[in-house]
């Protein structure tokens, strides 16, 4: 079977010959891996044999000046084209420390919003001219990538407190801010779509939990976001396409919101913020694809790991519906030798032969 073919059955919840087995590893994990043998010309997903996914992104961003403002042995600070100010390590896992904002509130939203309009220089057709006939014959598969909703928003690009404050104080400023960014979005997707790169699934990463809680409350949720998330999956299920969001930390009592409104699949399902992934597979695995919740906590210790995924593997692979991955990134403390065993043993308990 090709990855396309597993994923396809995984998501109509049908069983493969085995579920599919990919991840995302830290840049520092595969500096890791490269100090430990991997070719450093090696794509990691062919070094280890994993499925094969693709993915169309789209320029949706205001298109500020790209800037780099100081650069050590240890970060580099830069500007990004959402007009922020951040500090990225070289050497260690993680997101960037965000340190400054160009929009902060409706005035400066008004600025970006007029900025970002759709517009064909805004996707990258020569990469899928290259690139897509080849995704298609490895039988890969093919991801739209969105760009909207609270995550993005709070950390990439106006600021947590700010958000946060605002979701209270002027949720309207907050509702047209998701909106455009998913206006835009869409209208740019269309393009790509109606020039013939059709795509299996569309996905984005909107965390609304942390640890053990969420950033707001359902009814928020409701006011503010399912509104969005509706229109995502009419969108993609009217072309026969897919919907996976992924949302990290605890987003337990947003799960039947996401069922209501038609999402196909959720990840990472994150073990360590209070995510129990065999219950929520039995409790939603009909309606619901998981991927991901394998405590990435445990991935040092292979005692520990294969414990959890001889415990979980084979209810979360039951009837379909599983794909197999970390419940977040693979962390700079795995091993190029503890990852390739993990992956084989995940191969196995995955197999339905």
């Amino acid at each position: 079977m090709t990855s396309h073919d597993r994923f396809a059955r995984m998501f109509e919840h049908r069983e493969a010959d085995r579920i599919p087995i990919i991840d995302g590893p830290w840049q520092a994990t595969i500096e890791r891996w490269q100090n430990e043998g991997m070719p450093k010309d090696a794509d990691y997903v062919e070094f280890f044999g994993l499925d094969r996914v693709a993915g169309i992104s789209v320029d949706i961003s205001p298109r500020y000046p790209v800037r780099t403002l100081e650069e050590t042995d240890e970060y580099i600070v830069h500007t990004s084209s959402y007009g922020v100010t951040m500090r990225n390590w070289k050497h260690a896992g993680g997101v960037p420390e965000f340190l400054d904002f160009t929009i902060k509130d409706p005035e400066t939203w008004a600025d970006a919003k007029a900025r970002m309009q759709p517009a064909d220089d805004r996707i990258p057709w020569d990469h899928l001219k290259t690139n897509y006939p080849r995704w298609r014959d490895e039988g890969a598969w093919i991801q739209g990538h969105l760009w909207f909703g609270f995550d993005i928003t709070h950390s990439w690009t106006i600021g947590t407190e700010r958000v946060l404050t605002a979701i209270v104080e002027q949720p309207e400023w907050m509702a047209d801010v998701f909106g455009h960014f998913l206006d835009v979005n869409l209208a740019l997707l269309e393009r790509v779509w109606d020039a013939g790169y059709t795509f299996d699934s569309v996905t984005w990463p909107d965390d609304m939990g942390y640890k053990h809680s969420q950033f707001f409350s359902v009814r928020t949720y409701r006011q503010l976001l399912k509104p969005l998330h509706k229109r995502v999956v009419d969108w993609a299920h009217s072309r026969g396409v897919k919907v996976a969001l992924h949302s990290c930390g605890d987003v337990n009592p947003f799960i039947p919101e996401f069922v209501d409104v038609g999402i196909d699949c959720l990840n990472p399902l994150e073990v360590k913020a209070g995510m129990d992934p065999v219950a929520i597979k039995r409790r939603y695995g009909d309606r619901l694809v998981l991927h991901g919740g394998i405590n990435a906590v445990l991935w040092d210790d292979l005692d520990a790991i294969s414990a959890e995924m001889r415990r979980t593997i084979p209810e979360l692979k039951r009837n379909g519906g599983y794909i197999f991955s970390s419940d977040h990134s693979v962390p700079s403390s795995v091993s190029l030798e503890g990852f390739r065993y993990i992956v084989n043993l995940a191969r196995e308990l995955g197999s339905y032969e």
